[in-house]
């Protein structure tokens, strides 16, 4: 039996990632350790600049890094966790097409499997709603924007065109707006490339069931992200939901419907239900922790990001954010190791340093140590700060080129599609000449 200590990472978000970086520099390189990081995508996804995919400002290969090569000393597992086993200390996972199983002893399992999207039991949103959560996401809907502008080209039937031109965003948040402006600018942009249609057709509509958008930031600066998204002709119907949607129709809780084929859905989330069976303290789905990270009663299981409820010294939880992610990594893994060499553990402590959104056309909202930044220096901040976070020179030199260029040409409304080129199997000129002879 191996006397190493295994310790493995579910999931390779923010939370799994710097832990993972943890390691790989300090005790992943002790032959007598081994850190495996188990994760469905082989690459760490800067979601903060998912929107700017879906709108074309960036390329999509440019917000993600290879796992492989941030990572030297830990073992990548590229596939599916099937189950945990708390009590035995096992985790099952698979890989490939034709799955082959696997199963992953651990002494110390850090569980950061993030959230996934919550329709809330709205079938007619689950069926037709698009989302923002992934790489795939942001793809699907860029391709799903320009699609509808080329079929809205020539359909001549006013009643067939307007549901493919009508843009609906629910849920007014960070993701939310950031979305509705980034897509309200691309969709503004790339009309006039298309003879047969014009700005004043477009319609794109956020809804939001709160009395302010971008609840997180102040009541003033979320009236002036609305003021600024309705001076680019965005459509804002505060203290409304989405409560249905119907093939082409979309009805909001004011009994108002719209005609639209689109319905991006950033309203909710839920913990990921690989949680639900296991046997730990739970709130509202996610793992409740204690202030070292650690999940009383099970020695060895550990939890952050978006599936953990960490408590602050106030009695709240820390919020699901990428900032907060980040470094409950940095310190679980420090948790980890000193547990391992008989060391004391430390209580995570961290307050929030601020919080940005992008609005287009170099215009922003930021709250930062309690101050209020808004229009060009909230969006240099964003854009600024965004960048210095994203991993890898190589990537923030791809990214700034990205943006530079981005001032002097104009966005591309291409599908970035997964389609085979067409194939054809015909006979040989042999095959064909030995088919006649015999048919003669």
């Amino acid at each position: 039996m191996s006397d190493k200590k295994r310790i493995v990472i579910l999931g390779s978000g923010f939370g799994g990632m710097y832990a993972a970086l943890e390691f790989d520099r300090t005790i992943a390189r002790n032959k007598d350790v081994e850190v495996t990081l188990v994760n469905r995508e082989n690459f760490f996804l800067f979601t903060p600049m998912l929107h700017e995919v879906a709108a074309s400002d960036l390329d999509i290969t440019h917000i993600v890094s290879p796992v492989r090569k941030l990572l030297k000393h830990v073992n990548i597992f590229n596939g599916d966790v099937e189950s945990i086993d708390v009590a035995n200390k096992a985790v099952t996972v698979s890989h490939g097409k034709d799955p082959h199983f696997h199963d992953l002893k651990y002494d110390h399992l850090v569980l950061s499997l993030g959230s996934i999207t919550n329709f809330f039991g709205n079938k007619g949103l689950e069926e037709n709603a698009l989302t923002m959560k992934s790489l795939g996401d942001a793809i699907y809907l860029r391709n799903h924007l320009i699609s509808n502008l080329e079929e809205a080209d020539f359909e001549c039937c006013p009643k067939v065109r307007e549901p493919l031109l009508n843009f609906v965003v629910a849920g007014g948040g960070f993701a939310g707006v950031e979305t509705i402006a980034g897509i309200n600018d691309f969709l503004r942009a790339a009309v006039r490339f298309y003879p047969n249609l014009r700005e004043e057709m477009l319609r794109v509509i956020l809804v939001h069931g709160g009395d302010v958008i971008l609840p997180e930031l102040s009541h003033k600066l979320g009236k002036y992200a609305a003021e600024k998204l309705t001076a680019r002709g965005v459509e804002i119907k505060l203290g409304t939901l989405v409560s249905g949607v119907d093939g082409n129709t979309v009805t909001l809780s004011s009994g108002e419907t719209i005609v639209s084929n689109s319905v991006i859905w950033t309203a909710g989330t839920a913990p990921n239900p690989m949680l639900g069976p296991l046997p730990c303290e739970k709130d509202r789905g996610r793992l409740c922790t204690n202030e070292f990270l650690g999940v009383p009663g099970f020695e060895g299981l550990w939890a952050v990001g978006d599936c953990a409820a960490i408590p602050k010294a106030d009695g709240k939880f820390h919020p699901p954010t990428a900032q907060h992610a980040m470094r409950q990594g940095k310190a679980v893994a420090r948790n980890i190791i000193a547990a391992i060499n008989g060391g004391s553990p430390k209580k995570f402590k961290f307050e929030t340093l601020g919080q940005l959104a992008a609005l287009g056309r170099r215009t922003g909202v930021a709250q930062i140590l309690g101050f209020n930044f808004s229009g060009f220096i909230a969006w240099w901040l964003w854009r600024t700060i965004y960048l210095m976070k994203l991993p890898r020179f190589e990537k923030k030199l791809r990214v700034a080129m990205d943006w530079t260029l981005d001032l002097v040409f104009k966005k591309d409304p291409v599908q970035f599609l997964t389609l085979r080129a067409p194939t054809v199997s015909s006979p040989s000129d042999a095959e064909e000449e030995q088919a006649l002879r015999a048919a003669a």
